[in-house]
């Protein structure tokens, strides 16, 4: 009898730890799931502008079918669903009162700030709010896809072990050997190996592999926070001066960089002949 007394009382701590235990997982899921949920939750667009562009001057008031390339980008990122909040940076007074116009928030920064991320650090700092990510939202771009910013938000959000986060699409192969076009390398797991003006990889035969998936990396990028911090600290790196390309410091400096693959048709405006092939490429396909 006591040994069956014994039993039972056995059984039922094993029954009451069980339920700690099952109790304690349940809260901790709900914990994680917590944070995960507000992990990298809070978001800014920013739209780095500057006039004196060494390629195409003013090129962020140049109209594009009637309306300035400036609104047309700041028009498709507002329709992106994970930006709590979109601003303009520039340090241009031009710039600034055309976004005023038609309705942007704008935010001034220093002429001394050497490129788009940089320009971004600035306004960051300038924001009352506090945010964990930023998104660099090229101007030159005025068909960007509202989901590719959605994508490279989301994708930086589950990537605790990432800094940065990119997108990248087919390159056609007529802009194989365009060095405004930036190619991109990402590993197995969706990281970026190097970005370059060249054509990457670049096969012993000296030609453009038709069956070879290139990649095109889209003018988009988001960035931790805590990070960007830090990005204008960081000294220039060889490559990064040698391609003239930001991402690549990045790289150099041992951080890691997620990389997302979407379909769109690339049209980014890097001189003054890309403006009638987006406007052409507009007409046909009746966008106003």
């Amino acid at each position: 009898m006591s040994g069956s007394s014994s039993s039972e009382r056995t059984t039922r701590s094993w029954l009451l730890a069980g339920a700690a235990v099952a109790a304690v997982t349940v809260a901790y899921t709900v914990i994680s799931r917590r944070r995960s949920a507000r992990f990298r939750s809070r978001v800014v667009g920013i739209i780095p502008a500057r006039f004196a562009s060494s390629r195409f001057p003013g090129k962020p008031l140049v109209p594009i079918l009637g309306k300035p390339m400036i609104q047309r980008t700041w028009e498709r990122a507002k329709l992106a669903t994970k930006l709590d909040q979109l601003v303009v940076a520039t340090d241009d007074k031009k710039i600034a009162a055309c976004c005023l116009g038609f309705g942007a928030n704008v935010i001034m920064t220093s002429e001394a700030c050497r490129n788009g991320t940089e320009r971004c650090t600035e306004a960051l700092q300038k924001l009352t709010k506090k945010f964990d990510i930023v998104v660099n939202i090229q101007g030159d771009e005025p068909l960007i896809d509202p989901e590719i910013i959605d994508g490279v938000v989301m994708a930086l959000q589950a990537a605790p072990d990432a800094v940065f986060s990119t997108a990248v699409t087919s390159l056609k192969p007529e802009d194989a050997s365009d060095p405004n076009r930036v190619k991109c390398v990402v590993d197995n797991h969706g990281y970026a190996i190097y970005f370059s003006r060249g054509l990457i990889p670049y096969n012993k035969s000296g030609k453009v592999n038709p069956h070879f998936p290139y990649l095109l990396h889209l003018g988009i990028q988001s960035y931790d926070t805590k990070f960007l911090r830090i990005y204008p600290e960081l000294s220039p790196t060889p490559l990064q001066v040698e391609e003239d390309l930001e991402q690549l410091k990045v790289l150099e400096n041992g951080y890691k960089m997620k990389v997302i693959k979407v379909d769109h048709e690339a049209h980014g405006v890097d001189t003054p002949e890309d403006v009638e092939k987006m406007e052409s490429f507009m007409r046909e396909r009746n966008l106003s």
